[in-house]
C-alpha cells in the first residue's frame, strides 16, 4: 500500500492536485480561525495578513475603510514577484492561489465563534492558525507575505528563520498595542508564539538528521545510497567489543523529510543492517537541499 502511494506521489499531476486540495484547506482554515477565534477577541494575525488587518483598523480611526481583502492582495503581490524570480514558479503559483482564496473567502464566508473565553480562543486559534500555514507549506506553497520571505531566506542559508518571523510579528503587535490597547496586543503575542511554535514543530524541512548504519557489507549500501540521494556517505572501519569482529559504520547527514526514504532504501538492499538516526544540531559545509518545486 505504501509503495502504491509513493508511486502515485511521483506523478506530477497527482502531486499538483493534492497540493491544490491542501492549499484550499489552508485558506479555509485560515479564514475560519480569523472569524471564529481572532475577530471576536480583537486579536491580530501574523505576517502580511496581520498587516492588512492592522491597516484596516487604522483606516477606521480616520473615518474610511481600507479593506482587509484588498490589503492582503496589495501586500502579497510584490512578495510573490520576489518569490517568482528567486524561489519557484510552482511555489509562487500555489502561494498566490492561497492568499487570493483567503481574500475571497474573507469576503463571502462567515463562521460563528465557538468560545466566550479569551484564553481558549488564543490557545485553539494560535494552534489552528499555525496549522493553516503548515498545510500550505507541506503543499510546497505558502500563505504568502512573510512566508515568501522566510522560504526565500531559508533556501539561501539552509536554516529555519521562523523565530525571526515571530520577532517581526511582535514588532507589528507593539504598534497594534500602542494604538488599540496593550491587553489585546499581549494576548496576540501569545497567539503568535503558539502559531510560530506550531509551524516549527510540524514543518521541519530544514532540520538535519544524521543516519548511522552498522553493516559488514558497506559497498552495497553506499552504492544504493549514492544512486538515489544527493548526499555523501562516509565509511568508517570499526571493531565489535562483543563479537570481536570487524564491521563498518556508514554515516551521512540528510534532511528530515528524506529519512524515511533513506531507511527504506537501505533496508531494501541490506535488511539486516542496523540503522541509528539522531538530530544534527549544526552542520557546517556544503549540504544539498532539494529545491522547492
Amino acid at each position: 500500500m505504501d509503495k502504491k502511494i509513493k508511486d502515485l506521489q511521483k506523478i506530477k499531476s497527482i502531486r499538483f492536485i493534492i497540493s491544490i486540495i491542501m492549499i484550499i484547506a489552508s485558506s479555509l482554515l485560515q479564514v475560519y480561525v480569523i472569524n471564529v477565534f481572532m475577530n471576536p477577541c480583537n486579536l491580530l494575525s501574523s505576517g502580511f495578513t496581520g498587516v492588512a488587518i492592522l491597516l484596516n483598523k487604522i483606516s477606521n480611526l480616520f473615518g474610511f475603510n481600507f479593506s482587509t481583502s484588498l490589503g492582503i492582495l496589495a501586500l502579497n503581490i510584490p512578495a510573490a514577484l520576489l518569490a517568482y524570480k528567486s524561489v519557484s514558479h510552482r511555489f509562487t503559483l500555489l502561494s498566490c492561489i492561497q492568499f487570493i482564496l483567503t481574500s475571497v473567502f474573507l469576503q463571502f464566508l462567515d463562521f460563528s465563534p465557538l468560545f466566550d473565553d479569551l484564553t481558549l480562543n488564543v490557545l485553539f486559534g494560535g494552534f489552528l492558525y499555525g496549522m493553516s500555514v503548515v498545510l500550505a507549506l507541506r503543499a510546497n506553497g505558502s500563505t504568502g507575505g512573510t512566508d515568501f520571505i522566510a522560504l526565500y531566506v531559508s533556501n539561501k542559508i539552509h536554516k529555519s528563520i521562523w523565530d525571526y518571523v515571530f520577532i517581526f510579528n511582535c514588532s507589528m503587535l507593539i504598534i497594534f498595542g500602542y494604538l488599540f490597547g496593550w491587553e489585546h496586543a499581549g494576548y496576540s503575542i501569545i497567539f503568535q508564539l503558539i502559531s510560530t511554535r506550531t509551524i516549527s514543530n510540524f514543518y521541519q524541512r530544514y532540520e538535519q538528521i544524521t543516519i548511522e548504519i552498522t553493516t559488514n557489507d558497506p559497498e552495497v549500501i553506499t552504492e544504493a545510497f549514492m544512486n538515489n540521494f544527493h548526499h555523501g556517505m562516509s565509511v568508517i572501519t570499526a571493531y565489535g567489543g562483543y563479537s570481536k569482529k570487524r564491521f563498518y559504520l556508514c554515516k551521512t547527514v540528510v534532511s528530515s523529510y528524506e529519512v524515511r526514504d533513506v531507511v527504506d532504501c537501505i533496508r531494501s538492499v541490506k535488511p539486516d543492517a542496523l540503522i541509528n538516526t539522531y538530530s544534527t544540531l549544526n552542520f557546517y559545509g556544503k549540504f544539498y537541499q532539494k529545491p522547492i518545486e
